[in-house]
């Protein structure tokens, strides 16, 4: 009998050594750009996708995956069964897969299923995802894997530097005349978290370069014991930045490992174009 199942929403970067993996499973959000539905999946194109957001006048959206579509990843032979969304403050991916924890329940009492609100987006799912695959292969009880996860959950932080403003503004959480200015002045900010993982400009910076210096400031004073954590790195069309970053990060911070994914759909979405998320 498989032991367990992770279902975590396509938001979340699948590690390449996810791939085929019957553990794991990306549950696909629907992207829309003027008025065209894109799926999350393996079929997603990310320079097609970036030419039309930066080509279309509206902001991009994304509709989360139905209750049906999680039921359908639950609905399986493993023992443990968990899924993970992105923050419940940014989507209705949570919500959508506790109800299908519910109608699970329903037809199978006693299954033993958790839904993780990651409180972050992007890798900070896949590294949870990766928290609870460490913890099953240890062969821990159900119930102490979910108070370890949620309790790490509690601990990360999740900061990213964006190259463009104009899905932010778009979307609403930048002013029109806030985004004209840093625009013209090249003004960059340094974006985070917020323990209930709303989004917040933490610093800004002149520049991507200092913003992405100033970056690093925040990750050190946040996470004190860098040293003994695993770090991912994700970007969105933008390696070489990435890299640089990395170097910096393991010269600067040092942490036990370092790991750089490109974004899927959705964090090319949030990201945009040349945008960098770090979450520790």
């Amino acid at each position: 009998m498989q032991k367990y199942k992770i279902a975590i929403d396509s938001c979340g970067e699948i590690f390449k050594e996810w791939n085929g993996n019957p553990s794991f499973e990306s549950i696909p959000l629907t992207l829309n750009v003027g008025g065209e539905e894109i799926i999350d999946d393996e079929t997603f194109d990310q320079a097609s996708f970036l030419r039309k957001v930066a080509a279309c006048p509206e902001c991009p959206k994304s509709a989360c995956p139905s209750p049906n579509r999680y039921l359908e990843a639950f609905k399986c032979e493993a023992e443990h069964v968990y899924g993970v969304t992105l923050s419940a403050e940014l989507s209705g991916s949570y919500n959508s897969a506790q109800l299908a924890k519910d109608m699970l329940l329903e037809e199978q009492p006693g299954r033993k299923i958790h839904i993780f609100n990651s409180r972050s987006a992007s890798i900070g799912e896949s590294l949870i995802a990766m928290k609870v695959a460490e913890l099953e292969e240890k062969h821990l009880p159900f119930e102490e894997i979910v108070r370890r996860v949620e309790a790490y959950i509690d601990t990360q932080n999740t900061f990213f530097v964006l190259e463009s403003l104009e899905t932010l503004r778009k979307n609403g959480r930048l002013s029109k005349m806030k985004a004209f200015v840093a625009t013209a002045l090249k003004i960059k900010p340094v974006l985070g978290s917020t323990p209930e993982g709303n989004i917040y400009q933490m610093d800004q910076a002149r520049g991507v370069n200092k913003a992405l210096l100033k970056m690093l400031d925040h990750i050190s004073e946040k996470t004190p014991d860098i040293a003994n954590r695993v770090l991912a790195l994700s970007h969105c069309n933008c390696l070489e930045r990435a890299n640089m970053v990395k170097a910096a990060i393991q010269e600067r911070l040092n942490p036990a490992r370092i790991i750089v994914v490109d974004t899927a759909g959705v964090s090319s979405m949030y990201a945009n174009d040349g945008g960098i998320i770090v979450v520790v």
